[in-house]
């Protein structure tokens, strides 16, 4: 894994190819036991860094055309994203936070796609979006189920930039 630096003063345009880009904003902004400032707070707003990073990156990629289809079969860089946080996502901001993570990261694949809030305006713990050519995924995961001794659990999200792997990776 490369660190490359504050995300706030990061050129997707200048970073090194890569298939993954991995983040989870700080969660204080999301969490319950926070203010609750939610995504336009200082802290978890990152997150909207980690895809203005991707965006970029992808811009420079299609303009040089380097996506190299022997590594990376579909030829998009970066194909895949992580992102992890807390469940006070799914509640925050009346659960329109989590909404905006949803539609933010299918946007890099679909700039017209719009996510609607869900019909009983509580989201799942688990989820799928498949659109055309992407997919995208999220499930709460606890660690005490992955060798760590306490209970935390966190929204994970994969996105398939390229294709609809997303589900079957997280689930």
């Amino acid at each position: 894994m490369l660190h490359v630096g504050d995300i706030t003063k990061l050129d997707g345009a200048n970073l090194p190819l890569v298939d993954v880009i991995a983040g989870g904003s700080p969660c204080q902004d999301l969490s319950i036991a926070g203010k609750r400032a939610g995504l336009a707070g200082e802290r978890s707003g990152l997150f909207m860094e980690q895809i203005r990073i991707i965006k970029e990156m992808r811009q420079t990629d299609a303009k040089r055309k380097r996506g190299s289809k022997t590594a990376n079969p579909c030829g998009i860089i970066p194909r895949f994203m992580v992102w992890a946080n807390v469940p006070g996502a799914f509640s925050s901001s009346k659960g329109e936070d989590f909404r905006a993570v949803l539609e933010e990261t299918c946007r890099i694949a679909d700039r017209s796609l719009s996510v609607p809030r869900p019909p009983a305006g509580r989201w799942k713990p688990a989820g799928t979006i498949l659109g055309s050519g992407f997919s995208l995924a999220w499930r709460v995961l606890d660690a005490q189920y992955w060798g760590v001794p306490q209970r935390r659990k966190r929204i994970f999200l994969v996105a398939d930039f390229g294709g609809t792997s997303a589900p079957e990776i997280l689930f």
